[in-house]
């Protein structure tokens, strides 16, 4: 998978996700998907490789690493809960899919329950 498709396939599935909204708080060129105004994924070009940098528990972030050469500590952010996908083939759209959903279950997780817009434990797991 190129970068381009890298990126439209993050980006679709964060627009499916319940209250995503997108923002350029970075500028034009820095795509940032929030859900009740906080971040779970971003979407950048960094030397000319498009990049989509997602949220992780930091076990799963680490053993991802580990078993994904198309995978990296997060580019820009805190590397302990932040991975960076990047474009090679090694990683196909249903893997693309799931990591962007953990990323927006972590985050609705940490929201006051009031302003979750789902119930994170459960949901997006096994259901599409």
């Amino acid at each position: 998978m190129n970068g381009r498709e890298l990126q439209k396939c993050a980006a679709l599935r964060a627009r499916e996700l319940p209250a995503t909204t997108l923002e350029f708080p970075f500028g034009p060129d820095v795509d940032v998907y929030k859900v009740r105004g906080t971040m779970f994924m971003f979407l950048t070009v960094v030397d000319d490789e498009p990049l989509v940098v997602l949220k992780a528990f930091p076990p799963d972030g680490l053993a991802l690493r580990e078993a994904h050469p198309d995978i990296t500590p997060g580019y820009h952010m805190d590397k302990k809960h932040w991975i960076s996908l990047h474009p090679g083939g090694g990683l196909g759209p249903d893997m693309i899919e799931e990591l962007v959903t953990e990323s927006y279950r972590l985050v609705v997780a940490g929201l006051p329950r009031e302003q979750r817009p789902v119930e994170p434990h459960a949901f997006g797991r096994g259901q599409r």
